[in-house]
């Protein structure tokens, strides 16, 4: 499978950089590049990608803007936003995660993960770069509020297994090798999870799973 990417950021050596480090494999394809967020919003709507990068801070309309209204539009369902920061303390992170970001990435990081998380992602995987979920979780669950038990009630024990190593940033890969099942059944029981708790995406699972105590906060 083809990874479709929009790149959104207002620095060109940025995207440039970004676009050789993705056009270097075979399974990546780089169909646009944004200088703003309004422009991100019209590429997303032509080219429809599988994932954009999506730069936090930009002039006309900023990342998390940008986001919510790719969000709020039906036809661009499937589309899975990555945020790029610089710093991993960004108070906007927070914003974005409500806006409906997939994940997170800080700019600095290794071009071999910038290939790696752009393929997490657009096979439906889990991405968080470590420190920014650190701090996702310590935001949420400082205001966290338990649903009422039914809900959680409502899943199977394989689907709490599932659940317990998504929030910890296993993949589909690795929770199938920890539970002795196939990454297409993990997939399958992540859906589930998703649909019983009424939750977005994975991220939105993370702190669920935090806010509930299904997860000891320094597991």
């Amino acid at each position: 499978m083809t990874v479709r990417v929009v790149i959104a950021d207002d620095q060109q050596l940025v995207r440039t950089g970004f676009r050789l480090i993705l056009e270097r494999q075979s399974d990546v394809e780089v169909v646009g590049e944004a200088a703003d967020g309004a422009e991100a919003v019209s590429l997303v709507r032509q080219t429809s990608p599988d994932v954009v990068l999506m730069d936090i801070r930009m002039p006309e309309l900023d990342g998390i803007e940008a986001t919510r209204r790719i969000r709020s539009d039906p036809a661009a369902a499937q589309v899975s936003v990555i945020m790029l920061t610089t710093f991993d303390m960004d108070e906007y992170v927070y914003e974005a995660l409500r806006a409906g970001a997939n994940g997170f990435l800080l700019k600095d990081l290794p071009p071999e993960q910038l290939v790696d998380a752009v393929l997490s992602v657009g096979r439906d995987d889990t991405l968080l770069a470590p420190s920014v979920t650190r701090r996702l979780v310590e935001h949420f669950t400082s205001t966290a509020r338990t649903p009422p038990p039914s809900v959680v009630a409502e899943l199977t024990s394989r689907e709490m297994e599932v659940l317990q190593r998504l929030a910890l940033g296993r993949s589909n890969a690795e929770i199938g090798q920890d539970l002795f099942i196939s990454e297409n059944t993990v997939k399958t029981h992540v859906a589930r999870v998703l649909m019983k708790l009424d939750l977005r995406d994975r991220v939105q699972a993370v702190v669920f799973a935090y806010q509930n105590g299904l997860v000891p906060p320094g597991a």
